[in-house]
């Protein structure tokens, strides 16, 4: 009974542990536009694959206006055109950030550094966990929810576990 109490501890543990790594969040990194400081030898960053410059970009326009850019405003609007996109923009290997940033500018005519400064997040980045996202298209009540690859995982592996420890 005692090893059946030490198994469970371990597999709440590893499933708070993968819970709380999988919270969406967009980094703050990708607000610093300076190079790398480490060696850059044919480091070049990779394309992005997202095409920001045909995304909507009415839920910036249309909410973050100046002359005033209000924080609050302006943060949230960012945070819905955004947040869709986090795993992209964080990967800093490629150069979604950069070219996310330069279009939002493009379309926006808004003065440079200012989601950068006013949006500010936790330690790991701004939070996406409670963004509401809109999209272009309009759902329909046949549309098929998808959970996140690592959510999949997640129940799987706890699947197993659980039924590995409870067979001993």
């Amino acid at each position: 009974m005692g090893s059946n109490t030490f198994f469970s501890s371990i597999l709440y543990c590893f499933l708070l542990a993968t819970l709380a790594s999988a919270a969406p969040f967009i980094s703050d990194d990708i607000f610093e536009s300076g190079p790398s400081t480490g060696r850059a030898l044919l480091q070049a960053k990779k394309a992005c694959a997202i095409d920001f410059e045909n995304q909507n970009y009415t839920v910036l326009t249309s909410q973050c206006k100046g002359p005033q850019y209000p924080p609050k405003v302006c943060c949230e609007a960012f945070k819905q055109f955004a947040c869709p996109f986090t795993d992209e923009i964080n990967d800093l290997t490629t150069n979604c950030a950069e070219v996310m940033f330069s279009y939002i500018n493009i379309y926006g005519k808004y003065p440079p550094g200012l989601f950068a400064n006013e949006c500010k997040g936790g330690e790991i980045g701004l939070d996406c966990s409670d963004v509401k996202t809109t999209t272009n298209d309009t759902q329909t009540s046949d549309t098929i929810y998808v959970p996140p690859p690592h959510f999949t995982s997640l129940i799987t592996t706890a699947f197993f576990l659980i039924l590995l420890f409870t067979s001993f």
